[in-house]
């Protein structure tokens, strides 16, 4: 007798992105950067040092992958399905665990998870703690001090991949989240399955719904903590993923969420086509001095333009996260609606402005 259907749904998943990352590293694989590993009883970050690998290739052991994993339902499915793929593919696994500390707790919970994944067999496991800033919000200041964490912790283990346990319902609150903020078919386009430096991070669940990750723990008893974060209605996605969501349900019918999903994917299709028009069109409208020119930049279509005037914005120093929809629309007035108009301020200090036929973007 197999597994339940749900398990053996979250194992195809992961063993389908394990294929990927081996046919892109190989069984030479090497890490760029080497550490002692840290055991699953001990949660301290204690990197060593150790030679540099040789330029050239040597057979080893196969790459590592970690899983971030929050102790949650869709996180410990994911951390089980690695645990269970990573032996019979030849990858090495281990897990992170990250301890925002924004709650009474929470390093016990963070231990907790630690144990938890060096059971299923992962190692190396480790806690890291981080500190949680105000920049954009509590919500978006948990995530970059998140992925920072991730991102030291991967380099620090010379790891492959890190596998992120979204699923497709998280796609969908993340589409209608960007719907709200007006910003753009690419933040329709939701979360990459690949993203990150290099393709870092791997999403093998954008394709199951929650409740498959969920059943997923209950068939193999595995204990799962609820964060009060994700029923805390004064964070923005849990109202959305408790009264938003089921509210459209209500009106449009099921399917509501499949639907959100492929929209991310056909976005992210689209707009992908549209930053390599504009990538090979920035070059185009630049003068000798590599000034954009306003005259060139008026023949793109609208779409194609844009990009090339955030991009330049980002390049001058703007900070990408900051630089919303009304910052282009001013820009590109400067373009289409030249009427002799002063500087456009910009986030990160950064001021655009036309002269002479040219559109100047630097730092103020």
């Amino acid at each position: 007798m197999g597994p339940h259907p749900a398990v053996a749904a979250i194992r195809l998943a992961v063993r389908r992105v394990l294929h990927d990352i081996l046919a892109e590293h190989g069984s030479t694989f090497v890490p760029a950067r080497a550490a002692t590993h840290v055991g699953a009883r001990d949660a301290a970050r204690s990197p060593v040092a150790v030679p540099a690998p040789s330029a050239a290739p040597v057979a080893g052991p196969g790459p590592l992958v970690l899983v971030a994993c929050s102790g949650g339902a869709d996180s410990m499915a994911l951390a089980s399905a690695l645990a269970f793929e990573a032996p019979k593919a030849g990858v090495r696994a281990g897990g992170v665990t990250v301890d925002h500390g924004l709650q009474s707790g929470s390093d016990e919970r963070a231990a907790e998870v630690v144990q938890r994944l060096g059971e299923l067999g992962l190692d190396p496991c480790e806690s890291v703690t981080v500190t949680v800033g105000r920049e954009g919000g509590p919500e978006a200041a948990a995530r970059d001090a998140r992925y920072a964490a991730l991102d030291d912790a991967a380099d620090r283990f010379g790891a492959a991949a890190v596998l992120l346990g979204h699923t497709r319902d998280d796609q969908a609150e993340t589409v209608l989240l960007g719907l709200a903020r007006g910003s753009g078919i690419r933040s329709l386009s939701g979360m990459a399955a690949i993203s990150g430096t290099g393709g870092r991070y791997r999403r093998p669940f954008l394709e199951l719904d929650r409740q498959t990750a969920r059943t997923a723990c209950m068939a193999q008893s595995l204990p799962v903590w609820d964060d009060p974060h994700n029923t805390d209605p004064s964070y923005t996605r849990s109202r959305l993923r408790h009264e938003g969501l089921p509210a459209l349900e209500k009106a449009l019918g099921k399917g509501v969420v499949e639907a959100l999903a492929r929209t991310a994917q056909l976005s992210r299709d689209d707009a992908d086509a549209l930053d390599a028009w504009a990538g090979q069109a920035a070059s185009a409208v630049r003068d000798a001095a590599g000034f954009l020119e306003c005259a060139k930049l008026h023949t793109l279509p609208p779409a194609v333009r844009r990009r090339v005037l955030r991009r330049a914005a980002i390049d001058a120093g703007a900070p990408a996260g900051s630089l919303f929809a009304r910052h282009i629309e001013e820009i590109d007035r400067l373009i289409t609606g030249w009427r002799g108009q002063g500087a456009i301020n910009l986030p990160g200090r950064v001021v655009a402005r036309r002269q002479g036929g040219r559109l100047v973007i630097r730092q103020g």
